[in-house]
């Protein structure tokens, strides 16, 4: 297997989240907390207690997520939203309250489709082979890849690294503590526990509720950041490709395949599904409008009640 980071140039990232995986309200509090611009501070001041409502090492660890789940940045000497941010969350927001799964769908993409600020979420989702794995495994497996990149990672940072990893896609038993708590990407069901103590297993499949809109924003995204440039892409690519949809999203290749034959009517044109002589792939035919797409989806799960 091709290493998944040969040609990444940025510093991994293991800590950061003081333990504590993402929570639901989390996101929105920190949205708030640097609309119009915020001192660095904000999150970790005095104040900062009261005006998050938890825990300062929780304070800490929100403005990791939203910086990671690309609601937030960091400008200068600042904190203040990121345009995904404003479209979320801002005066007419699609989704401030997070209730839709295109929502946690275009969350989780952030999260796993790179390396730069939750390394082990985009490992595990992008370098793992198997569709089971054992969280011991997994730890050895990450600390393997620090030695061999000469990278650094202590042995109980990458523990809780992958213990928070977990947590963050696993649902908790029932009745364990308030709704507030559940960590947001429970609901996508993207790993589940597999039964034996210390075992899990990813859910691969056609992923019904998410929308062919936020497939087609991942797949732009894919393009821009990887294979700038290029006029077409190989489905082979779209569906094996470390940081591609169909890895990100673990769907298998048929899956892959449907919600490409039909993304000219989900771009209205501006990708193109075409298959010559067993060449399959998809033409740019014009710029994609992300977030014209993204507020499309919003505004048909909003008439429809559901995820179309």
């Amino acid at each position: 297997m091709a290493d998944i980071f040969d040609n990444w140039l940025g510093k991994p990232q293991f800590a950061g989240h003081e333990t504590f995986p993402l929570r639901i309200l989390w996101l929105r509090k920190a949205y708030d907390a640097v609309r119009g611009g915020a001192p660095l501070t904000v999150f970790k001041d005095d104040e900062a207690i009261s005006r998050f409502g938890v825990g300062r090492n929780m304070a800490v660890s929100m403005r990791f997520w939203a910086q990671a789940a690309g609601i937030i940045e960091l400008d200068g000497k600042e904190l203040k939203p990121t345009p995904l941010g404003d479209l979320l969350f801002g005066d007419g927001g699609l989704d401030p309250y997070l209730e839709h799964p295109t929502s946690l769908w275009l969350i989780h993409w952030n999260l796993a489709s790179s390396p730069d600020n939750t390394t082990t979420f985009y490992y595990c989702f992008n370098g793992l082979l198997g569709q089971e794995f054992r969280s011991a495994d997994l730890v050895q497996a990450i600390e393997q890849l620090i030695e061999r990149k000469g990278w650094r990672g202590a042995h109980k940072t990458i523990q809780n690294d992958v213990t928070v990893f977990l947590r963050s896609y696993c649902s908790r038993p029932s009745g364990a503590m308030d709704d507030a708590a559940e960590p947001l990407l429970s609901e996508l069901a993207l790993v589940q526990e597999a039964g034996a103590s210390g075992w899990f297993e990813f859910s691969v499949g056609q992923k019904p509720n998410l929308h062919d809109a936020l497939f087609a924003y991942a797949l732009d995204r894919y393009w821009q950041d990887g294979h700038q440039g290029r006029a077409t892409l190989a489905a082979e690519l779209i569906c094996h490709d470390a940081g591609s949809p169909g890895r990100v999203f673990k769907m298998d290749e048929d899956s892959v395949v449907e919600r490409l034959m039909r993304i000219n009517e989900s771009t209205s044109g501006a990708f193109v599904w075409t298959d010559t002589a067993g060449l399959r792939q998809i033409q740019r035919s014009q710029p994609l409008d992300t977030d014209r797409l993204l507020k499309g989806a919003f505004d048909e799960i909003a008439r429809h009640g559901k995820a179309a």
